[in-house]
């Protein structure tokens, strides 16, 4: 179980919030394998913790569907399925889409102007090759539109499904430059929809900046 010794911890935090933010990271940019078994005592030394808050951050993110407990015997990382890609973006995509037409009315100028200094920085993430960057950007993008959309299923339906969906956005985003600046331009026709209050404009884009991914990351992974 090789763990990194030179990341940066988060600051401001509880030590089972590092855990549990450190263990996801982990996961996410596939430093732990799926299947891979977690011991808690090496995590707790890795982390600077006891093993009470890795623990707790382990039940956490089994409550997450991250990793499997299997009480007196051991913890695992789940498997990845393929198939899972299509139900969880094609969800995500209807959810988002939503979110997105009940944006469009309700935004105003400087939540524009956030929307493209976000992408500005998206842009910049994935062309100094830094995909957990862009990750993050990119769905700092499109959490703003889900809040803008003042829809708390949405909000809280949309969490959920994002915590599995990174581990395949991570995979895609790390792909060549020219295929993952497409969603800079997708957020671009976004922005000018919400700009234009067309709900339905932003709808489908919304929907494109989704479902693209998702067919091309499914392909990829089918010809590996």
């Amino acid at each position: 179980m090789p763990i990194p010794h030179n990341f940066s911890a988060p600051a401001r935090m509880s030590a089972k919030e590092r855990a549990l933010s450190q263990l996801q990271r982990w996961m996410i940019d596939g430093t732990f394998q799926p299947g891979e078994k977690l011991i808690d005592a090496e995590l707790a030394d890795a982390l600077g913790v006891s093993r009470t808050p890795v623990r707790e951050a382990l039940q956490l993110l089994e409550i997450q569907g991250l990793v499997e407990m299997h009480p007196g015997k051991d913890t695992r990382v789940t498997m990845i399925r393929k198939d899972d890609i299509l139900h969880l973006y094609s969800t995500l995509a209807a959810l988002h889409g939503l979110a997105a037409e009940l944006a469009a009315p309700r935004i105003v100028p400087a939540q524009l102007e956030q929307l493209r200094g976000i992408n500005a920085q998206f842009r910049e993430a994935i062309g100094s090759g830094q995909p957990y960057q862009a990750m993050e950007a990119d769905e700092s993008f499109h959490n703003l539109i889900v809040d803008i959309s003042d829809n708390p299923y949405v909000a809280s339906f949309s969490s959920s499904l994002q915590i599995h969906i990174r581990r395949f956005k991570y995979v895609f985003l790390k792909q060549p430059v020219g295929a993952t600046l497409t969603s800079v331009d997708e957020h671009e026709e976004l922005i000018r929809a919400l700009e234009n209050r067309d709900a339905a404009a932003a709808a489908e884009a919304m929907k494109q900046n989704l479902l693209r991914p998702m067919r091309e990351l499914y392909a990829l992974l089918e010809n590996e």
